[in-house]
């Protein structure tokens, strides 16, 4: 994958109340305890040897930067190329739906330039899924397309994504939602990298816009085709589809078509030791990861590093976050707990299936 580069932007709010984001940038919420949003793009790259990324940074980096570090553990450490943090702009966290602001782009055009490489492949931190960008390149280049959008069929009605209208896989009109079973956006698309540029300089007047939202008055004109992935994806815009995901990556199969060995996710290394199951506990249809202590009851449910759940205390349906301790007692269902909370003994906290209850710090 000599043949391109990659920009992962993750300077971009979704229409969903902030709250369920906890405080951090979209792209640094963990998933099933382990992983980060960005992890799934930035792995997909690093399997297919992308060895030269830009990562577009939000305001509120810090949590993206100390996830990401030097980019050691995705081999992109290097001295030619590697990874790269690079700026967003101030009010480019403000807008809605749009994931590629012009600005954030034209801003580190430098970035662009310094590459010689012929193709851009550019996703935003909002979509969980495992794919070969050796295959999307490939396809990309066969068709002759200036833009390839990746596209799937939409798994519910979401208001806060891009739907694609296309004609024998050409482009020829965008929305800004999509109903069940329409073709949706994933915030995934591959490009000529000076075709990038040309763009960027033809919309430089309107650079508080999304790039799609100016190409798509050019699209007669351009020649934008489409990319149908039929694997396992799901996006995560809001908190009702973060808690549903991390739910249904419990299920083995989903797992299986998520993490196949040849393609695996990359994550922060931790030296956390492995957790402990004291005596009496039950733990059941849970992901329970390193560093956790459990010697109350945990079911259905995913557990960040170094949760405590004491005994009498109950975990049924819920996401918890790093070094949470859940005290004697305590009984939390359908819930979402940020991390480095306490939980006092006996305390209650209970969502429903249709309005899950977030405790921030």
């Amino acid at each position: 994958m000599a043949r391109a580069i990659g920009l992962i932007n993750a300077n971009y709010f979704t229409k969903a109340d902030p709250a369920f984001t906890l405080g951090r940038p979209l792209a640094s919420l963990p998933v099933l305890g382990r992983y980060r949003m960005i992890d799934f793009a930035l792995s997909n790259m690093a399997n297919c040897c992308i060895r030269n990324v830009g990562v577009i940074l939000p305001t509120n980096y810090r949590s993206i930067a100390d996830h990401l570090g030097a980019g050691k553990e995705w081999s992109l450490d290097r001295k030619n190329g590697g990874l790269f943090l690079l700026p967003g702009s101030a009010f480019g966290t403000a807008r809605r739906t749009g994931r590629f602001l012009i600005k954030d782009l034209l801003d580190n055009k430098a970035f662009l330039e310094r590459s010689r490489t012929p193709y851009v492949v550019v996703s935003s931190a909002s979509f969980i899924y495992n794919m070969s960008y050796t295959e999307l390149v490939d396809a990309h280049e066969a068709s002759g397309a200036d833009v390839t959008m990746v596209t799937a069929k939409a798994s519910a009605d979401y208001d806060d994504m891009c739907g694609v209208v296309a004609e024998d896989g050409r482009v020829t009109g965008l929305t800004s939602t999509v109903k069940l079973g329409d073709t949706a956006f994933m915030d995934l698309f591959v490009i000529g990298r000076e075709f990038l540029l040309e763009l960027l300089e033809n919309y430089r007047e309107v650079e508080h816009l999304d790039l799609f939202v100016a190409l798509h008055d050019d699209l007669k004109d351009e020649n934008v085709r489409t990319y149908e992935y039929n694997g396992y994806s799901a996006a995560v815009l809001n908190g009702e589809q973060y808690f549903a995901t991390n739910m249904a990556l419990l299920d083995p199969n989903v797992q299986d078509k998520l993490f196949p060995a040849d393609r695996p996710i990359i994550t922060k290394t931790h030296d956390t030791p492995p957790a402990k199951y004291g005596s009496g506990c039950h733990v059941a249809n849970a992901m329970v990861s390193s560093g956790d202590r459990i010697h109350g009851t945990v079911s259905t449910s995913v557990l960040g590093r170094n949760v405590i759940v004491e005994e009498g205390a109950s975990v049924v349906n819920s996401i918890i976050l790093q070094g949470v301790t859940i005290a004697k007692g305590a009984k939390v269902e359908n819930a979402i707990i940020d991390r480095n909370l306490t939980i006092a003994a006996g305390t209650e906290l209970r969502g429903t299936q249709d309005d899950i209850f977030i405790q921030q710090r």
